[in-house]
């Protein structure tokens, strides 16, 4: 049992208190009892969901591990995390799915539910077993670290995902459109001489993709489609379109892309090379509109750990790729707070994942399940990499300065990461 005391909820000045027991939140307010722990003053909120990380296990550890991936998120405020399946090997056997459920189980950070590839060994050309990688354990089903080139297999995905009751999730990029680019293509690659990857490339595929939904849709066919890391304007107005027809269709949206433009390219540093690659302004304040509208479904990281070593090579030949799943809510609440509201941030990053996943929405009343965040909202610290639990110890937000660290997160009635 854990008392948490000295906390405020969203919206309140009222200090109160916080029971737990047996992994449920027993109530509010109630006498001491079990360990107890001083919140510190801060904000109580249910524990964010990510949608999109890459925790490189098995096969990659190098870059990162389930220990290392888990523990960062949650010192970054998450109690659960959908990984991604582009590992070595694919995540395409149920076997990998209960393996990889099992270990992150018994280590005590945030909670796995890992995606799994939509496509063996994510060619894009056969499906996976889905029925048997959703009986597993699997999230959701991801070709995500490749792109889905082959039009019909997608469909067929689609079809056979919405009969299992499940969400497709798509890297949307054309790649014949995107080819080698390594930057956004406009005035700043061609300024800079560097191969580009055009909106269109993105847009493009979004199109094709939600008129694969459409179709199905249009035959009673229970598609659900999720759309990653949505990076353009154009893109964005496809996606609005699509809802506009009661279309299937959610996106998500990563903090980077709103922070950060094509323009930090020019220190030619990997260190800001993603795919999709980093936008214009225009394209990252439509984004942001795109937040406050509705548009965008959710927030997720992409959270893409590599060596230090590997992000040391020049634009070229660097993989793509930004580790900082321990920032993203005090990125987003520093730069946004004002723009967006506490409570809109909060909904993308915890209740809208949620439901993107038909997942029940997470709440903190009594008889829930205790995952939960103690956010400082006030006091402000500079991002220090050597700090960070993920093995990825550099970042491009080092040194600037944040609020909304988390102090406590808790998961499943358990510490997950407390503060020193």
């Amino acid at each position: 049992m854990i008392t948490i005391t000295n906390i405020k909820r969203v919206g309140s000045e009222k200090t109160e208190s916080v029971t737990i027991e047996d992994g449920l939140i027993k109530g509010w307010n109630l006498p001491e009892e079990g360990d107890i722990i001083d919140g510190q003053g801060g904000t109580v909120a249910p524990a964010l969901i990510e949608l999109h990380a890459h925790l490189r296990e098995p096969g990659q550890t190098e870059k990162e591990d389930l220990a290392s991936g888990l523990a960062a998120a949650a010192a970054g405020g998450y109690g659960t995390v959908v990984s991604m399946p582009n590992t070595s090997p694919v995540v395409d056997d149920p076997a990998i799915v209960r393996s990889l459920i099992e270990k992150a189980s018994g280590l005590g950070f945030a909670r796995l539910r890992p995606a799994a590839a939509l496509t063996k060994g994510q060619k894009g050309e056969e499906l996976a077993e889905l029925t048997y990688l959703k009986e597993a354990g699997a999230a959701m089903f991801t070709d995500d670290g490749r792109t889905n080139e082959n039009a019909r297999t997608l469909r067929l995905g689609l079809e056979t995902a919405g009969s299992l009751g499940m969400v497709i999730s798509v890297h949307a990029e054309d790649a014949s459109l995107r080819a080698d680019g390594v930057m956004n293509e406009g005035p700043v690659s061609e300024a800079l001489g560097l191969p580009g990857n055009p909106a269109s490339a993105e847009a493009a595929r979004v199109a094709r993709d939600i008129e694969i939904v459409a179709g199905l849709h249009a035959q009673g066919v229970p598609a659900r489609l999720h759309i990653q890391h949505l990076s353009t304007a154009r893109a964005l107005d496809l996606v609005r379109a699509a809802k506009a027809q009661g279309l299937p269709v959610t996106c998500e949206v990563c903090p980077h892309h709103l922070t950060l433009t094509d323009e930090a390219l020019r220190s030619f540093d990997a260190i800001y090379k993603v795919a999709p690659p980093l936008r214009t302004q225009a394209d990252a304040d439509h984004l942001l509109e795109g937040l406050k509208d509705g548009s965008v479904d959710c927030l997720a990281t992409d959270h893409a750990p590599h060596t230090r070593a590997e992000k040391e090579r020049d634009l070229l030949d660097a993989p793509s790729g930004i580790a900082y799943i321990e920032l993203a809510f005090p990125l987003m609440y520093t730069r946004f707070g004002e723009t967006l509201g506490l409570d809109r941030i909060l909904n993308l990053m915890t209740t809208a994942p949620a439901r993107v996943m038909g997942w029940a929405e997470p709440t903190l009343d009594a008889g829930a399940k205790a995952d939960l965040v103690i956010l400082d909202l006030t006091t402000e610290r500079p991002v220090n990499p050597a700090e960070f639990k993920s093995k990825a110890k550099f970042t491009p937000w080092a040194g600037e300065t944040l609020k909304g660290w988390p102090l406590l997160t808790v998961v499943d009635g358990k510490v997950a990461y407390q503060r020193a």
